[in-house]
This record gives structure tokens, C-alpha cells and sequence, in this order.
């Protein structure tokens, strides 16, 4: 059985794994230009795709937008403390581990038999300090010691939808207490017209942050389209001109909104507490056909 997955792994006409997890149907479907690559999707949406061969390839545009923040919060190739909520098919772990070598990072993935089929799959490189937990994203968090990472990154999606908890004020104070002085939080958020949600969560963020950007793909912030945008916040300043030159740069350039007009865009909007959040509005199904 091990021989029939390595050699699957290994072939370029490599087929696709099919297997029921927590979250629901999770398919690895290989990628027909890249020898090694692959593309997590769960119930028909795509979640991850992970090169492994090329770790520092990121295909998505929502995770280049965080690659970008991964690479701005210090110096390069200097090794970090990291934490992701979410973990898919870890390939923002992979990123940062073939990019800030002996960087520690933890991963926080509910999915256990999601984090099984991958480990199994898409195996972790033996060498990179990866501790991978499955428990729900808070409670996980919750047990980071204080001040403990220079980067917190979610990415946590349940049927599509970010789950209520993870949107709150209350979830922000974990994640400013789990983070170092000077450390950055990104977050990647879905949303579409009205952007009632993108809103929420931008006045949420800056009701316990003092530094705030978001990276958008300009219909997105027009409202013309649901799609994905990456808040960034933090304590300190952020990068912002470095960040906008990188996403205007990309294959799908995004947008940074920051300071004022940022502020402008919540359209006073009020922050979100445990007591009043809901979860991120369902995509149309368009979006993933």
C-alpha cells in the first residue's frame, strides 16, 4: 500500500485521491503542469494547492497576497515563530519553512482526518519544524504562551464560511496576546456585495490593532464580485508601500487599502463580539465553477 503511494506521488500521470474527511469530501487532484503538485479541494471547493518540489510556489492568489506578508515580516530568510489557524494542505507552513529555514511553526487544522490524508499524500519534509495540532482554531490558539509569535495567520474555512468565533474581538485579544511585540496578524477574509462582513471585520480589527492594511482585488473592494481579501494588523507599522508594490506586481494585482481610506471603507461599521458574531456569508456556487 505505502509502495502504490509513493509511486503515485512520484509519476506525472499521477490520479487523484478521493477521501471522506470531518469537513467533507477531500479530493488531492494533480496539477498537469507541475510534476509534483496538487490541489486540496473539499466538497468541490479548492482550498490549498501545494508544488513538492517547490514549496515557495504558491498558486492561489489570496496565498501570494499572504506569501507577501510572510515575507515583509522580517528580514529575509531570517527564521520565524509562526502560527496558522487552518491548515488545508499546509502549504503556507511549507512556505515559510523553504523560505525562513529553521522557522517554528505550528499549525492548528480540526480536520484530523484532513491533517491524516495529507500528512499521508503530501508528506511534510522531515526537517522543517512543523508541529501540526488538531483542534479547533481558538482553542488552539488559547494555548500558544504569550508573546510567543512573530506571526499569526488564519486561514479557517468550515463548509466554505469562516466560523463565527474566529471573527471577534474577543479572538483578536488571543491573537494579540499570543503575538511578540511588533508581530503581524493576516487573515484571509471572503466576502461579496454588500461587503458587510469585509466591514465588520476591518472596524473589529482596528478596534484592537493600531496598524491596519487590506489586499483586495479592486472588484472585490468595489463590491463587484465575491472574492478573497487579506487583512494585515499589527502593533507596529506595517510595510504598506513594500506590500502594495508586491500585489500590484502579481498575476492578479490587488489593491492596499490603509490609513484613511481604509477607515472610510468600513462605512462605520461596529466592531464584532462573541455575543453578535455569525459566520462569513456562503459563496455563490458560480464561484468555484
Amino acid at each position: 500500500m505505502g509502495k502504490s503511494r509513493n509511486a503515485r506521488r512520484g509519476r506525472a500521470a499521477a490520479e487523484a485521491v478521493a477521501e471522506n474527511v470531518d469537513g467533507g469530501l477531500a479530493e488531492l487532484v494533480p496539477d498537469r503542469e507541475r510534476t509534483r503538485a496538487w490541489t486540496l479541494l473539499i466538497d468541490g471547493a479548492p482550498q490549498s494547492h501545494v508544488d513538492l518540489d517547490d514549496p515557495a510556489y504558491l498558486s492561489f492568489e489570496y496565498q501570494r497576497r499572504l506569501g507577501h506578508v510572510i515575507d515583509l515580516a522580517a528580514p529575509a530568510g531570517r527564521p520565524v515563530q509562526a502560527v496558522h489557524l487552518g491548515g488545508g494542505a499546509f502549504t503556507l507552513a511549507r512556505y515559510v519553512a523553504a523560505t525562513r529555514p529553521r522557522s517554528t511553526q505550528q499549525v492548528v487544522e480540526k480536520d484530523a482526518g484532513l491533517v491524516q490524508l495529507v500528512r499521508r499524500e503530501l508528506p511534510l519534509d522531515p526537517g522543517a519544524r512543523i508541529r501540526v495540532r488538531s483542534t479547533d482554531a481558538r482553542a488552539g490558539l488559547a494555548k500558544v504562551p504569550d508573546g510567543w509569535a512573530q506571526l499569526v495567520i488564519a486561514d479557517v474555512f468550515s463548509g466554505a464560511r469562516t466560523p463565527a468565533h474566529l471573527t471577534s474581538t474577543e479572538f483578536l485579544d488571543e491573537v494579540r496576546r499570543a503575538l511578540a511585540p511588533g508581530g503581524v496578524f493576516a487573515a484571509n477574509l471572503a466576502d461579496g456585495p454588500p461587503l458587510t462582513h469585509l466591514r465588520g471585520q476591518i472596524a473589529t480589527a482596528a478596534d484592537r490593532f493600531p496598524e491596519l492594511a487590506l489586499v483586495a482585488d479592486p472588484a472585490v473592494l468595489r463590491g463587484k464580485r465575491f472574492g478573497n481579501a487579506v487583512l494585515v494588523a499589527s502593533g507596529d507599522p506595517l510595510p504598506v508601500a513594500e506590500l502594495t508594490r508586491r500585489a500590484a506586481s502579481d498575476p492578479q494585482p490587488a489593491r492596499v487599502e490603509h490609513g484613511r481610506a481604509l477607515t472610510d471603507f468600513t462605512g462605520g461599521a461596529a466592531p464584532v463580539t462573541d455575543a453578535a458574531a455569525v459566520a462569513s456569508p456562503a459563496p455563490p456556487a458560480s464561484v468555484f465553477h
